[in-house]
């Protein structure tokens, strides 16, 4: 089966991942010396020419993972929020509330929609929201988000298993959610050495407002790998410009 032809399955073809996958996420170390190594290449810009973004962690994760990506978007002159909900545990009817009060707090106070750059489950976070909100935003940047099956086609996948969580449950939940279309305009960056994320499953051919973009890295280096960053920025940049920003 060819890229093409792997990249349109149907969500219940997906294969799961494994330990070989997980260990291809030990990239991530180069990756951030990487990062480290070209920081000072990075250019500074004033913050008036930039715009409004709010960054999302990914399952586990909170602000202080996010913030390389926030330092060097504001080095690109953006004004950077982040969420301010302390770490994402996951459990969604706890997070969602309060971060649609921060989105809208965000928007209000700007006088403005918002760009969201959303890391893995945050991703997904900020779709959901803007399915239902899509005044609010201006452009979603989603970083290895899993769009269809949730946990389903994650590493975690046999975890959750074995805690009895109903994953089919909550697959068919995020696929009834499509009965409500994405209006927001919405770049999926993904990579298909991801070892967290089933990389077929951050990818939506339903939504003719999503655009699709591969990079080469892990999961985890999607936050701070030098390429993944400059390509945020761009995403961002554009869709300013394409709005008359």
């Amino acid at each position: 089966m060819n890229g093409s032809d792997q990249s349109k399955m149907g969500v219940d073809e997906i294969p799961p991942l494994g330990l070989k996958d997980l260990l291809q996420e030990t990239r991530c170390v180069p990756e951030l010396a990487r990062l480290a190594w070209q920081w000072r290449q990075v250019p500074t810009a004033p913050e008036v020419a930039g715009q409004p973004v709010l960054l999302l962690p990914g399952f586990g994760a909170s602000d202080w993972m996010m913030e390389p990506l926030r330092r060097y978007l504001m080095r690109h002159g953006h004004r950077v929020y982040r969420w301010g909900l302390g770490r994402n545990h996951g459990r969604l009817g706890q997070l969602l509330p309060g971060l649609r009060q921060r989105i809208q707090t965000i928007v209000e106070k700007r006088g403005e929609p918002i760009q969201v750059v959303g890391w893995s489950l945050g991703g997904y976070m900020a779709r959901e929201i803007g399915r239902d909100n899509p005044e609010w935003f201006r452009h979603i940047v989603t970083l290895g988000s899993p769009v269809f099956g949730g946990a389903k086609h994650t590493i975690f996948q046999n975890r959750y298993q074995r805690q009895g969580v109903d994953l089919d449950g909550i697959a068919a939940r995020i696929e009834a959610r499509f009965a409500t279309p994405l209006q927001v305009p919405v770049t999926a960056i993904y990579t298909k050495t991801d070892g967290i994320v089933c990389w077929q499953a951050c990818l939506d051919h339903r939504s003719p407002q999503v655009r699709h973009l591969e990079v080469s890295g892990s999961h985890t280096g999607l936050i701070y790998n030098p390429d993944t960053l400059k390509l945020v920025e761009q995403c961002i940049r554009e869709a300013a410009e394409r709005s008359g920003c």
